[in-house]
């Protein structure tokens, strides 16, 4: 009886070991900081006013942030970090796009200025 106990000794503690490891396994955790910096990326796209330059990227980025809200609530944490990591990336796409653009109207504003102003010393060349 004794020989058969300690037979079995390894079979019990391996047992015993799967069933404490099931026990501890815990449930997948969301991407908390991939979630976060994709709702600060689209909010300060939004806050840039993107939306009249860049509106296209913007809304990919949403959707891909609903998407990613919607893995976390089925529990595909991978592809939930992973949208989340696209929207993020889509909006710095749309913040980029709209700064651009808003850089090329103060330059476009510029140029027309020195284009008056040289027409102007063209027509008063003693005017200084």
């Amino acid at each position: 009886m004794i020989r058969l106990m300690i037979k079995r000794w390894p079979l019990g503690l391996s047992l015993m070991g799967l069933l404490l490891l099931s026990a501890c396994a815990s449930e997948p955790v969301p991407p908390t900081k991939a979630l976060q910096a994709a709702e600060l990326a689209i909010t300060n796209a939004e806050q840039a006013r993107v939306a009249d330059y860049a509106s296209p990227e913007l809304g990919v980025a949403r959707d891909k942030m609903a998407a990613a809200n919607s893995a976390v609530l089925v529990q595909d944490m991978v592809l939930a970090e992973r949208l989340a990591n696209q929207a993020r990336v889509e909006a710095e796409l749309a913040l980029a796009k709209a700064q651009m653009a808003k850089a090329k109207v103060v330059n476009d504003d510029m140029l027309k200025s020195n284009k008056s102003l040289k027409q102007e010393m063209q027509r008063n060349p003693g005017a200084q």
